[in-house]
């Protein structure tokens, strides 16, 4: 029965989607970035409104306060598709760091442009860094905040990796907060396969790391260590 709902919910996701992004690659252009940020966060909604509707899959944030008023970035755990949409919900209007490839996908990957997303090549090493260190003041001057995947790929409960750099690289340049954000997805929608374990997803939104005059790695290790340890079932 699981199986079913989650296959339901699969295609709902996808259909849905589609059709928003045609919408919102036709009216993004005539508002201003909030509003098309504001229609990003209604079909974040909307997924999140149908997952538990139909997946028995709720979610609970911790530590909302910890969220500066200042924009930020926040490094954010990658271990499921959930939080690639969530994010949207959960945080204050935002620009994703992502690869460059997916703002070619048609309808979709040009509303992702629309966003202000900051979209790398991943091998370009450290031109890629330079790159989103960068756009990455450019869109924090204009009150935009950044979220990166530190991990760059999704990776399975209890595993993480490497943090990338470029994240951290953005915040030792411009001194602003790093939040870091864990959450247990991977565990109830897991990176491979339809399913979707009904439950609730805990997130835990971290207090904010003080980077001005700090080294990238050190900024990213004291992410890393909250991150993993908040990650659990």
């Amino acid at each position: 029965m699981q199986f079913i709902a989650s296959l339901l919910y699969t295609t709902f996701f996808l259909l849905f989607t589609f059709v928003y992004a045609i919408f919102f690659v036709v009216a993004g252009p005539l508002l201003p970035f909030r509003g098309r940020f504001a229609l990003a966060t209604f079909w974040s909604r909307v997924l999140l409104g149908a997952l538990k509707l139909i997946c028995r899959l709720d979610y609970r944030v911790e530590g909302r306060e910890n969220l500066p008023t200042e924009p930020s970035i926040v490094l954010m755990k990658h271990s499921s598709s959930w939080e690639t949409f969530a994010q949207a919900t959960l945080l204050p209007p935002q620009a994703w760091v992502l690869k460059r490839e997916l703002t070619w996908i048609p309808f979709v990957g040009w509303g992702i442009r629309l966003l202000h997303a900051i979209a790398i090549d991943r091998g370009a090493g450290g031109a890629a860094v330079r790159q989103m260190i960068e756009q990455g003041r450019n869109r924090l001057q204009s009150g935009i905040w950044i979220v990166v995947f530190p991990e760059g790929t999704r990776m399975a409960p209890g595993e993480t990796r490497r943090y990338g750099v470029g994240g951290a690289a953005i915040a030792a340049d411009t001194g602003a907060p790093v939040v870091p954000v864990a959450h247990n997805a991977g565990y109830f929608w897991p990176r491979r396969g339809l399913m979707k374990r009904p439950g609730t997803i805990r997130v835990v939104i971290g207090k904010p790391i003080a980077t001005k005059g700090r080294d990238a790695r050190e900024i990213n290790e004291e992410a890393q260590r909250f991150i993993e340890a908040n990650s659990g079932p």
